[in-house]
């Protein structure tokens, strides 16, 4: 059975793990090859585990770290929707995004932002994400990759 829970220290490993096979899998086709390998290269750092102990949430299905998803309350920014490719379809990045959601509600957010990869905009539209002009994404490590901005309005009450 598939739950939510806030990720700890421990996750790290795994949510990263998940990041690097998840876009490797899903973005194959979309962007050069080697764009990808640099965005998921190296491993992770005492940085990232921190990240994931703070924001992070993790999808479990039988004891399997399966999905991550985060949702920065100070400015409703959503990052990190990854699902083990093993695990993909089976509607847990939209059960990740009805939690954080959730969350966003309880904290009195407006909206929501993401920028999505180009395979992953059309998943975003269907659930109720809106955002059709491409832009550009800079990672930590300055590669530029193109994106589609997306806003998701919350109903509060």
């Amino acid at each position: 059975m598939l739950t939510i829970r806030k990720a700890s220290y421990s996750d790290a490993p795994d949510a990263w793990d998940i990041r690097k096979t998840s876009v490797l899998a899903a973005c194959a086709g979309y962007y050069p090859e080697d764009s990808l390998l640099v965005w998921v290269g190296g491993s992770p750092t005492d940085k990232w585990a921190s990240v994931v102990d703070r924001d992070l949430y993790v999808a479990v299905d039988d004891g399997l770290v399966v999905g991550t998803g985060m949702l920065t309350v100070a400015n409703g920014q959503v990052d990190a929707i990854f699902t083990r490719p093993s695990h993909m379809g089976r509607g847990i990045g939209r059960k990740m995004l009805q939690l954080l959601e959730a969350l966003a509600r309880d904290h009195g957010l407006a909206s929501m932002q993401l920028d999505a990869t180009l395979n992953a905009a059309p998943f975003y539209r269907h659930c109720g994400w809106s955002g059709d002009s491409v832009s550009t994404y800079r990672t930590a490590r300055g590669l530029e990759l193109s994106c589609v901005p997306m806003t998701k309005y919350v109903a509060i009450g």
